[in-house]
């Protein structure tokens, strides 16, 4: 009988109710979608870089490593030599390895050199391997594969010349070896989408007129004849490895860290995502904050309706007081109407969620790279649902306790 006579109220108020309930759909989508999203930059921050067992460089720190050789910021403290990379690669645990050469850029874009393994074995993803849209790979000594970003910002189409400036911030480039732009790859969502990748001949091939990061006054050498060059370089960057057996990782990872030639670091990719995760990630914490207390405005809002429409309903809570309704039905169908209306807000906030991702993913992905999953909910999304409507059974207990305190006299005589 109350949830008969809780539902026929609120039909009655339809309007402010409606109302009412769409401000707790909204502000419940907008927490739960929060919550997607987060849950979707933290999987696609994890997923840059997936299938590479170690990356190795210079000795300095975990995440700095991390920085430079994926995320492409920041600089390497010392480059490695090519004889250490060649004797890592030549350890039997070693099941592929890819270097990477940094150091140059192309208007603000870092540019990498590295070899056609980086196409065959960078991963992203889980299991997603790069796809080069238009165009093809690294033919030619001066062709340039670019990220989807850097097409687009600057727009570059295949065939388009490049030239490459010394150094990040630098006012030189090597504009007698100018490249071409040979093929444009997927946009993937990660660092490669702005990343000029050549080959790690061409990066030698560009300063073999420079010595010191100065170019040689005078010295000019024909693109004949450096084609025909030992370009093999004298260091790299960094490198990244897979192995034969992961049962073998900690094993190599010690061996390359106690390496006696040059002082090495090899570091496990996912662990150093997680340690930068910590240190990027506090902002979550704060947008997750925000949402909570959108939610907690709207049901605050519910409870000051319901407080609003106590002068209008005193009398009717009177002649259910004189019909013999206890004060316990009366606080009851005041609790009630509160949780069905934060009930109807919440499920309509899921819908409504739920449509959007649809909508909205294939549009998120293709402009951000970040992908939003949709599956069934999960449990805590349930037990986030459940909390609103204990919440909003407590925000309803204020105005249902002030209904029971009315007196059947106060609520026949009404002052105007």
């Amino acid at each position: 009988m109350i949830l008969r006579l809780a539902v026929g109220s609120l039909m009655a108020r339809a309007l402010t109710v409606g109302m009412t309930v769409l401000a707790i759909a909204l502000s419940v989508a907008l927490f739960l979608g929060v919550e997607k999203v987060r849950t979707g930059a933290r999987a696609s921050f994890a997923d840059t870089i997936s299938g590479t067992d170690l990356i190795v460089g210079a000795r300095s720190g975990s995440v700095q490593l991390l920085l430079y050789s994926v995320f492409r910021i920041g600089n390497a403290t010392n480059n490695v030599t090519w004889e250490s990379y060649q004797d890592i690669a030549s350890r039997p645990e070693v099941d592929w390895i890819v270097p990477i050469s940094l150091g140059d850029s192309h208007r603000q874009f870092r540019v990498m050199g590295t070899t056609q393994g980086f196409f065959d074995h960078y991963r992203y993803r889980g299991d997603r391997a790069l796809e080069i849209g238009t165009g093809h790979g690294l033919d030619d000594l001066y062709d340039a594969v670019i990220g989807a970003e850097v097409a687009d910002a600057l727009g570059y189409t295949v065939g388009d010349p490049i030239v490459v400036s010394h150094g990040l911030a630098s006012f030189s480039d090597h504009d007698d070896q100018p490249f071409r732009v040979a093929g444009i790859v997927e946009r993937t969502g990660t660092p490669v989408d702005r990343t000029v990748i050549v080959s790690l001949e061409a990066i030698e091939a560009i300063h073999v007129d420079w010595k010191s990061g100065a170019k040689i006054p005078g010295r000019t050498t024909p693109v004949e004849r450096i084609r025909q060059m030992d370009l093999t370089p004298t260091g790299i960057t960094a490198a990244m490895v897979g192995v034969e057996n992961l049962l073998q990782i900690f094993g190599l990872q010690r061996w390359i860290n106690e390496y006696p030639e040059e002082p090495l670091l090899a570091i496990l990719p996912g662990v150093a995502l997680q340690e930068l995760w910590q240190i990027v990630g506090v902002a979550e914490t704060a947008l997750v904050g925000v949402s909570a207390m959108v939610v907690v405005t709207a049901l605050l809002g519910m409870m000051a309706m319901i407080f609003s429409s106590l002068n209008e309903r005193r009398r009717e809570m009177a002649i259910w007081r004189a019909m013999g309704a206890r004060p316990a039905v009366i606080l009851g169908l005041l609790v009630l109407e509160a949780m069905l209306i934060a009930a109807a807000g919440a499920v309509l906030g899921f819908v409504l969620l739920y449509l959007g991702l649809v909508a909205a993913r294939p549009w998120v992905d293709a402009a951000f790279g970040l992908w939003l999953p949709i599956e069934a909910p999960t449990v805590r999304e349930l037990w986030t649902l459940l909390a609103v409507v204990g919440v909003a059974a407590l925000a309803g207990l204020l105005p249902a306790l002030r209904a029971y305190r009315l007196s059947l006299a106060d609520g026949m005589m009404v002052r105007t």
